[in-house]
């Protein structure tokens, strides 16, 4: 790090009293092994334990890393960790306020270093998402030819947000949100440590349920978090963060809900039962239960694309297309922002016509096959495109639809067993409609006279 007066003033000053700082700068590790999560990318031998100048150096030097990840799972630590351990020159850019001239500047000062006194620089861009393409371009001949070491961090996908040149020179790493175990390890810490609060509050199993579910996997707000909890306590003279401290502190209440009961089963039910009743209202109740309990994103997104088949179907077909969708903006987003692509979905799931014809569907024709109403696949449907297939009377007799004027051609296409039962009864709601006068003129057109099937 390069500090300047003030930055220099600053970090004397912390180190005089170090509760001038927040609580989640003082909790920062001060090697890879302090580090919480993320042991994927701290075994022996890995790019950042290379960087940290673990291993030695040799002819292969250490590459210049991307590090992705949601928000608090220590990407800016682990930069940090590296500027303390390492022995070579570290900057610090941001790419909110920093541009090309000042990116121009550290590269400049990279190489009068490595050329006058064989001292390595290593670069830290933050937010390197916010760099335009040209921005972006201006990194490229310095890691190329390794003037800097660059490490990038960023909370978007590196494959939009990053131009294919500098993630082709650098390595990618993808950090993992931090899990409950992760947190909670880190709450303790700080609790007990001298450089956290040094052991002058103590933290119940229900409080620190709480905030480990307002953390939603992110260090940084848990430490926030805690901080101000314990800040109220301290000043009403409590020994303890109670819950309702942890409440008060936060404004946020304590939702009962937990990810691996009841909870987690029942309000899911809830939501997708809301949805088929048409309740929007309930519906976003339950999605902010969820949102708000820490409930996995992931998780409701994908319940949102069954409830999108099992009870929307054909009468509105868009359905399907806005539920998969939203699956795929949460993965790539992730909390806070999700919150408003689940809720869309949610309202057009909610409003949606209603059919749960597909689900009837399907159900019968699988329970049709369950009890053995299978039988041999009707002759001219069987594939003929093999030597000897026509000799076996294979796809003989086959009329091609497209050569039929209407494109429906009258030939027996069930087996026989199941040839007449009729396993798609659409309703009149919604687009719907139009498939179910579509069904029927193609069954009269097949001649099919019509056994409902009857899954008993």
């Amino acid at each position: 790090m390069e500090p300047d007066l003030f930055t220099a003033a600053a970090e004397d000053r912390q180190e005089k009293d170090p509760t001038s700082s927040p609580l989640a700068v003082r909790m920062r590790p001060r090697t890879l092994d302090e580090v919480v999560g993320q042991q994927h990318l701290l075994k022996p031998g890995s790019p950042l334990r290379r960087l940290v100048g673990e291993g030695g150096g040799g002819p292969a030097g250490a590459s210049s890393v991307i590090l992705w990840g949601p928000p608090g799972t220590g990407k800016t630590t682990l930069a940090y960790v590296v500027s303390k351990a390492t022995n070579k020159r570290f900057v610090e850019l941001s790419a909110i306020t920093a541009g090309v001239k000042e990116v121009r500047a550290v590269i400049e000062g990279a190489r009068r270093a490595t050329g006058g006194f064989g001292k390595e620089t290593v670069l830290f861009l933050d937010e390197i998402h916010r760099f335009s393409k040209a921005q972006q371009d201006s990194l490229l001949p310095a890691v190329e030819n390794r003037w800097v070491t660059l490490i990038a961090a960023t909370t978007e996908n590196p494959y939009f947000s990053i131009i294919s040149p500098l993630l082709s020179r650098s390595l990618l790493l993808t950090l993992e949100p931090l899990t409950d175990d992760d947190l909670r390890s880190l709450l303790r810490r700080a609790l007990t440590e001298e450089r956290g609060l040094g052991g002058a509050v103590t933290l119940p199993e229900d409080a620190e349920a709480h905030l480990l579910r307002i953390a939603g996997g992110d260090a940084r707000r848990a430490l926030t978090a805690l901080e101000a909890a314990a800040g109220a306590a301290i000043a009403t003279g409590e020994a303890e963060i109670t819950l309702e401290t942890v409440e008060a502190t936060v404004d946020r209440a304590a939702v009962k809900y937990d990810r691996d009961g009841d909870q987690h089963y029942d309000v899911a039910s809830a939501l997708i039962k809301s949805i088929r009743g048409s309740d929007v209202d309930a519906a976003l109740h339950y999605l902010a239960r969820m949102i708000e309990a820490g409930e996995d994103p992931r998780f409701i997104a994908r319940r949102l694309m069954i409830s999108a088949s099992e009870d929307i179907g054909l009468a509105d077909p868009t359905a399907l297309p806005t539920a998969v969708a939203a699956a795929q903006a949460v993965a790539m987003i992730g909390f806070p922002e999700a919150a408003l692509t689940l809720s869309h979905a949610t309202i057009a799931l909610a409003l949606a016509p209603k059919s749960n014809a597909a689900t009837l569907a399907i159900s019968a024709a699988q329970d049709d096959v369950r009890r053995g109403l299978a039988g041999p696949v009707p002759a001219h449907l069987r594939d003929g495109h093999y030597k000897g297939a026509a000799k076996l009377g294979h796809a003989q007799g086959y009329v091609y639809p497209h050569d039929v004027q209407g494109g429906i051609a009258a030939q027996q296409y069930a087996p026989d067993a199941v040839r007449d039962r009729q396993y798609y009864t659409p309703t009149r709601y919604g687009a719907e409609a139009r498939y179910a006068d579509v069904v029927e003129r193609v069954r009269e057109r097949l001649g099919r006279t019509g056994e409902d099937a009857d899954p008993s």
